[in-house]
């Protein structure tokens, strides 16, 4: 070959679903990118394996200097060798189907179908919204347990499936990394690497010192707290350039529990964090932005339109009211209290707040007391020298760990009284000392995944407050002498919350002394509480295979035992009591067959108090009502431990009808709860509550018009499943159809009561690389090998049954086989991609052929803009062909046709026609596609015009909205109440604005440029990947018409 003739083969650029042959292998072309190195033009493209091997593998090349890389023919007419059944020919178009996912037709949704979950009609309002936006900004702000997650695993997979997306990253707590990584893996089949300090070394190690984790795999999971700081941070800056480019350098990021990333709410003023500051510098390098929160307002203004800013800097900006037509378009949120079926029946169970009676013993009742009076007479001393913050830090966590049990009293009591005792000399107030013992306070009060990491910081904090705390006196030396006497007493007996606990599971959970089939989950905050009750519990005969334990810092493998055993059904895991601690609770869902939850004490944060309920107050739940039981005093005098029993459960029921302003509740109604369960309130003053609810409700409105708009997307949903032929039938036929080209051994029907035959199937050792398509068969609890369904409502509510859905890893294996057969070589093609149909005499007098092809059109840069199938053909007369105009003919000449076998002859006559005509057959397919251009030109056109006028219209808006926020004159006497930070944090919001109000010009122009160039000369690539010829019955039985 001549170098001129190299350098033009390099020269042609490979275009979307071509067969290019890349390193001495055959790949097609999923995406190519092109940009400029200087004057040089270079295409990055991303190639699928078709091999039988590798199927689904993906790489990335830059094609200008691959060497090698070239593209092979564009596919061709189907060689008219043989013929197929028409089962399996429909099975292998409805996998070439499936794979056209980019549809300009905004109504198909497609991801619902690639899950392994029951989707609720509601759920799919979120993906619905996603697919209508140009650049995809959502706020998700759905009640606690409404499945927040599923709501953007679809948006997620539908963004990938229309090659919107690419990259992905979802930031969230440490907690919940690794559930994110299994349910999108479990439910709708994508793979997702956790980045963390380990996934750095390993990867360096293999790829060298200058390896980057964020663009070393397409889908990323880290944590908020890794990322903010340190290395995770420092690969960032690597990476990022100086300012946000288009196309921007990633597609999606998802940030969950986002609530966490806006400013803290202070004094006066909200503070930036770190958090904060990490989503402000990776967000403007995403093209798209998904944020999840339970809580999105926190009653601080500037830390809500922060937040929003963060989101989508478009249409928001701190410290400016958002528009509410602009919020509308972003924000969504529902109620569990308002979410109804089709019958106007509640889907979510109700929640019923109940009070675990507790009868104190006249000790146990002298002591909480005597607690009291040492508490008392600290604070009232220390206030007299001035500074309180350690001593009050002190007093109420002895309180709290009393209320909680003698053996968490007992470990804080003894490390106070230590510390104490190792001639501890209060410090000076003010200075360096002051900020280690603020620190020392926050660090115990922060969210840890671990168990001993919430000990150690409280020890710690416990220890660093005593030294800043004057000697004792001789009354507080006898209080104290008391308190450690009966603490190291009770810490290994059996008190009277625990004989109460007792005695609740005796009613509950036993009939006549039997175990019924009931579970109950026992929620603490401190791991001492937990092991001290494990053991009482223990001794009572109620350990064993019947108790289990979750706790923070428990081994993953350990962690998903537990879990797998509470959610697997009473009669097939024994287990039913759960102990569990906060620091594990965190993303975990244990609905399935529990509906019963104790607080051990009762949390003095309410948002606690709502994740712990969480766990079973959730999607999944079964049961008619959630029961939760608070411990409170049988007593109701003078003389009760804490709160009064029914001060206590009003308050806790005012709160809990408040909990859909949970956000901003939370900062005025957290201080009062201590009181409350201390007993020195009877009641919650909700008036500031309310006040900041009213502020926020004007922008956190749940959607009341859910139930007209749930109808609607439920017919979206069954116009997608017909169009598409999204039924269990035609992906089981597919699946069939592959296994037996692939010569792998077939599913084996099962009969289970209940089912219609051909519902449940066994899915057999497959071998080799199809083996893992058996991987998640075996039940998490039993280990038993699970039967398969390809129908989701077969599925609905059973663990004992895999749902095999459309992104499962044996349909995706047997699609890409079945797809494959596309760009076959003759001599080892599996199909012939050929079939015939038979129509009456009366409805076709000569035989007719229809070309169904794979149309992709695409824009400016390849940008993918639609992909269909498409349907042309026209007669095989004996005078020669003559094409068929009329589209809707052509469908009809299909759907009517019934399937039949040609003898030789009659099939010999056929391809001697077909091959005369071929040339015209290619003119007619090349029609087609010019005339389905043709039409979608103006749907295209028209999106195009609504982008460009929605995106002025928004910078117009933040233009004009950001002019007046600067134009207004600062307060001098309300800047004298912030402290220096809060100070600092205004100035610097203020800058911001500035530099926000003078990028708007060129963005503007930068935004216009790129939709533009996305919708540029549309241009139509077909694909012929399939021939049926319809011939008139009486050519069938005599083979010439």
């Amino acid at each position: 070959m001549t170098a001129a003739a190299e350098d033009g083969r390099y020269r042609n650029v490979p275009e979307p679903g071509q067969l290019v042959e890349v390193r001495r292998r055959q790949w097609v072309v999923a995406e190519v990118d092109a940009s400029k190195l200087g004057a040089v033009q270079q295409h990055a493209v991303i190639l699928v394996s078709i091999d039988e091997d590798a199927l689904g593998e993906e790489l990335q090349v830059i094609w200008e200097i691959e060497p090698g890389a070239h593209v092979i023919e564009r596919a061709g007419l189907p060689a008219i060798t043989g013929q197929d059944d028409s089962d399996t020919l429909e099975a292998f178009l409805d996998a070439v189907r499936w794979g056209a996912a980019t549809n300009a037709d905004r109504g198909f949704l497609q991801a619902p179908f690639r899950s392994g979950v029951t989707l609720e009609d509601f759920q799919l309002d979120p993906l619905v919204r996603a697919i209508d936006m140009a650049r995809v900004n959502l706020l998700i702000a759905d009640d606690v347990g409404l499945g927040k997650t599923i709501e953007a695993g679809l948006v997620i997979q539908e963004m990938l499936l229309r090659h919107r997306a690419r990259t992905v990253l979802i930031v969230c707590p440490a907690s919940l990394q690794e559930k994110w990584r299994l349910e999108m893996a479990e439910k709708f089949g994508l793979e997702f690497r956790i980045v963390d300090s380990t996934y750095i070394k390993e990867m360096r190690r293999e790829r060298g010192i200058h390896a980057n984790p964020w663009n070393s795999f397409p889908r990323l999971i880290t944590s908020m707290d890794w990322a903010k700081a340190g290395e995770g941070l420092r690969a960032f800056r690597d990476i990022l350039p100086a300012h946000a480019n288009y196309p921007r350098k990633f597609d999606l990021l998802v940030v969950d529990e986002a609530h966490n990333v806006a400013p803290a709410a202070g004094a006066q003023y909200a503070l930036e964090s770190q958090r904060t500051r990490l989503i402000r510098t990776i967000a403007p390098h995403f093209q798209h932005h998904l944020f999840l929160t339970a809580t999105p307002h926190n009653g601080y203004t500037e830390s809500f339109t922060s937040l929003l800013e963060l989101l989508d800097d478009q249409r928001f900006a701190r410290n400016i009211l958002p528009d509410e037509k602009q919020l509308a378009q972003v924000m969504i949120r529902r109620l569990k209290s308002e979410i109804t079926d089709k019958d106007g029946q509640l889907i979510y169970a109700p929640r019923k707040l109940e009070a675990l009676g507790v009868d104190y013993t006249a000790k146990e009742r002298e002591i909480h007391h005597k607690l009291q009076a040492f508490c008392a007479s600290r604070e009232v001393a220390d206030a007299q020298l001035g500074g309180v913050t350690g001593v009050s830090f002190i007093n109420q966590l002895l309180k709290k760990r009393l209320f909680s049990s003698p053996a968490a009293f007992a470990s804080t009591l003894a490390k106070h009284i230590a510390t104490l005792e190792n001639g501890a000399v209060r410090k000076d107030g003010g200075g360096l000392s002051d900020r280690i013992l603020l620190k020392a306070i926050q660090r115990a009060e922060e969210d840890y995944a671990n168990d001993a990491d919430v000990e150690t910081a409280q020890q710690e904090a416990i220890e660093e407050a005593t030294r800043h705390s004057r000697p004792l006196n001789a009354v507080e030396h006898a209080l104290l002498d008391e308190l450690r006497q009966w603490s190291q007493q009770a810490m290994h007996q059996t008190d009277s919350k625990a004989k109460a606990i007792l005695s609740w599971i005796d009613s509950y959970l036993k009939i006549n002394g039997d175990w019924n089939g009931k579970r109950v989950i026992l929620f603490t905050e401190y791991r001492t509480t937990l092991d001290w009750l494990q053991r009482i519990l223990a001794t009572h005969d109620l350990g064993g295979d019947r108790l289990m334990t979750l706790h923070g810092g428990m081994d993953h493998d350990d962690r998903e035992m537990v879990k797998a055993a509470f959610q697997a059904a009473p009669d097939v895991s024994p287990v039913r009591i759960l102990l569990a601690t906060d620091a594990a609770s965190e993303g975990i869902d244990l609905q399935n067959y529990c509906n019963y939850l104790i607080h051990l004490e009762i949390p003095y944060n309410p948002n606690v108090m709502e994740q712990r309920n969480g766990r079973i107050d959730r999607h999944g739940q079964r049961a008619k009502e959630v029961l939760i039981w608070h411990p409170v005093d049988a007593k109701e005098d003078g003389e009760a431990v804490g709160g009064h029993k029914d001060d206590i459960l009003r308050a806790l029921r005012k709160l809990d009808s408040m909990r859909a302003d949970m956000g901003s509740v939370n900062p005025v109604i957290a201080p009062q709860m201590s009181g409350l369960i201390e007993g020195s309130l009877r009641d919650l003053d909700t008036h500031m509550a309310e006040v900041k609810i009213e502020r926020a409700r004007r922008f956190v409105r749940s959607d009341k018009e859910i139930n007209s708009r749930v109808a609607k997307l439920h017919e979206r949903l069954i116009e997608t499943k017909e169009g598409l032929h999204l039924s269990p039938e035609h992906i089981l036929m597919a699946v069939k159809t592959a296994l037996a080209l692939a010569e792998k051994p077939a599913l084996q029907p099962l009969q289970l009561a209940g089912f219609e035959s051909g519902a449940v199937f066994e899915l057999p050792p497959l071998g080799g690389a199809w083996e893992r398509c058996r991987e998640g068969l075996d039940h998490p609890f039993t280990g038993k090998i699970r039967p398969v369904t390809f129908d989701h409502e077969v599925a609905k509510g059973r663990d004992d049954l895999v749902l095999v859905h459309l992104n499962h890893r044996l349909v995706q294996m047997c699609l890409r086989l079945l797809r494959a057969e596309v760009w076959a070589q003759e001599d080892n093609k599996k199909l012939n991609r050929v079939t015939v149909r038979v129509l009456p005499d009366d409805r076709l007098d000569t035989p007719a052929v229809v070309v169904v092809s794979r149309l992709v059109i695409t824009g400016g840069n390849h940008h993918r803009l639609h992909e269909e199938l498409t349907v042309a053909g026209g007669y095989l007369r004996e005078q020669g062909f003559k094409r068929e105009e009329g589209v809707t003919r052509v469908q009809a000449l299909l759907d009517e046709g019934q399937p039949s076998r040609l003898d030789t002859v009659a099939f010999d006559t056929l391809r001697a026609r077909f091959d005369a005509a071929e040339d015209s057959i290619q003119q007619t397919l090349k029609a087609r596609s010019r005339n389905r251009l043709e039409s979608l030109g103006s749907t295209l056109e028209a999106r195009k015009n609504s982008e460009l006028k929605d995106i002025s219209a928004v910078l117009i808006e933040l233009e004009r909205a950001i002019g007046v926020e600067l134009g207004k004159a600062e307060d001098p006497e309300q800047l004298t109440l912030f402290s220096e930070d809060e100070r600092t944090q205004l100035r610097r919001d203020n800058s911001a604005l500035e530099a926000r109000l003078a990028r708007i010009p060129v963005e503007r122009e930068q935004e216009i440029r790129a939709i533009e160039a996305r919708y540029a000369a549309p241009q139509d690539r077909t694909f012929p990947v399939a021939v049926i010829f319809i011939v008139p019955a009486s050519f069938a039985q005599e083979g010439r018409v």
